[in-house]
């Protein structure tokens, strides 16, 4: 299982020990001086105490992985920590309000004014600057509410600690009332801060999605290659990660694996974009406005589950004629084939409309591994010599090579490399070779099938 973030877990366990310290010091130099002021600083560095020890807690538990009763994690708890440190520093802003408004009705003020509570003060402004300067960074680092809470926390401490100073010096030059005054004021920048933070948690905590985050994770996921449109995108935040669900119109004529790149693609686009984000991508397969007529009967096929090859498609003007190879076990009765056809054959009526024409040809599949042997020496020379002699009187065939016959229970199967010329068109080069194909075969009839490779000649 993994832990929480070392950063974060550091920052928050040095939080821990300054915060006794100063309390210590605070409880210590007020009770010295008998300053009422310095006391309830020093209770409100114990309460600080308190809240850093739960944060220090929550940390270590909210970046657990998710597992099986959290799915999304446990990153909702540093919100709920949030939470809390908001609410005491409500409880601390009205404590402190009605002290104040108890000092200027009863005119308390401390027994005696030294050197000694300013320099703990200072002392505490300082270490408290640094602690919430660190906790705001690593917050920042990593996203964590629970840590903001608690950088906000100390920033108001210091605060605090300034309002003890300017009341403690008031007094000193003759104002009785001046540490109240104070004080007041900062109850009502605690109360200001503790509101934004609470506004920040609780959309969190209602899912709202993250300022900014939408718009950055639609850009990344439409910069993917194969991306069409997105039809829907939401996002979520759980502690430091993004919650991402994209619905993403994808061509229909891509393979699965294809798709899964694509997914991968963005995932890693969304990652790069945010940081810490959790992609789901939900591939919708759509029709692309310049699919072509063989992409759709291709489709329509490949839906179906079916093999098929060599389509030709004809414009007649008012009609299409489609012309279709269809594998089909070669075990299976002829009227169990047929059947498929009829269906595939109505599939792309349904498609294109009932004036389409089709007519599809069933062929045998090929098995997926035949069993097969290496032709003996004599029969690969005869067949080698043949095709060397076969694509000299063709004339645009040349350079017969890499000849390779084999014995299988069906017949021979043989392969062949040959060169034409570079400029010829494919369509030129592939009836060239095919007459070479034909030739052989009507030559050696054990020959099943031919497998040429045509190559530009050098």
């Amino acid at each position: 299982m993994e832990v929480a973030s070392p950063s974060k877990t550091r920052v928050a366990a040095i939080s821990v020990v300054a915060s006794a310290s100063m309390a210590a010091a605070k409880f210590i130099v007020g009770i010295a001086i008998g300053s009422l002021a310095l006391i309830s600083e020093a209770v409100h560095s114990s309460i600080d105490l308190v809240a850093t020890i739960i944060t220090w807690a929550v940390v270590r538990v909210s970046d657990k992985p998710a597992d099986a009763e959290h799915h999304y994690g446990h990153g909702k708890l540093e919100s709920l920590s949030a939470l809390g440190v908001i609410a005491m520093l409500y409880v601390l802003a009205g404590g402190i309000v009605v002290e104040a408004f108890g000092r200027l009705r009863e005119g308390v003020a401390p027994a005696s004014v030294s050197a000694l509570p300013f320099a703990v003060l200072l002392l505490d402004i300082a270490v408290n600057l640094w602690r919430a300067r660190a906790l705001h960074k690593a917050a920042r680092e990593t996203q964590s509410q629970a840590l903001e809470a608690d950088a906000l926390h100390f920033a108001s401490d210091v605060l605090g600690s300034v309002a003890v100073i300017i009341g403690l010096a008031l007094f000193a030059f003759g104002f009785p009332w001046g540490d109240a005054a104070a004080a007041i004021a900062i109850a009502v920048m605690i109360a200001l801060l503790g509101l934004r933070l609470a506004r920040s948690t609780l959309e969190t905590l209602l899912d709202r999605a993250p300022d900014g985050v939408p718009e950055a994770a639609d850009a990344a996921i439409r910069a993917v290659s194969g991306v069409l449109d997105i039809e829907r995108l939401r996002v979520r935040m759980v502690g430091p990660t993004y919650f991402i669900d994209a619905i993403v119109k994808v061509p229909r004529t891509y393979s699965i694996d294809r798709i899964e790149t694509i997914k991968q693609n963005a995932h890693a686009a969304v990652s790069k974009a945010l940081g810490s984000a959790d992609l789901i991508f939900t591939a919708v397969p759509v029709a692309r406005d310049n699919e072509s007529v063989r992409e759709r009967i291709m489709v329509i096929a490949r839906n179906r589950g079916l093999a098929i090859h060599h389509v030709t498609v004809h414009d007649l003007g008012e009609r299409l004629t489609v012309s279709i190879d269809l594998e089909v076990d070669g075990a299976m009765a002829l009227d169990a084939a047929h059947a498929i056809t009829q269906q595939l054959e109505q599939a792309i009526r349904d498609d294109f409309g009932p004036d389409v024409e089709v007519d599809t040809h069933i062929e045998p599949l090929e098995p997926e591994l035949p069993h097969g042997v290496d032709a003996a020496e004599s029969q690969i020379a005869r067949i080698t010599a043949a095709l060397a002699r076969l694509a000299a009187d063709n004339g645009a065939v040349h350079d017969v090579h890499n000849v390779r016959v084999r014995d299988t229970a069906d017949g021979q199967i043989v392969n062949f490399h040959c060169r034409t010329s570079p400029s010829m068109s494919v369509s030129d080069a592939h009836n060239h070779v095919d007459e070479v194909e034909r030739n052989l075969r009507r030559e050696f009839p054990e020959v099943k099938r031919v497998i040429s490779h045509a190559e530009p000649a050098l």
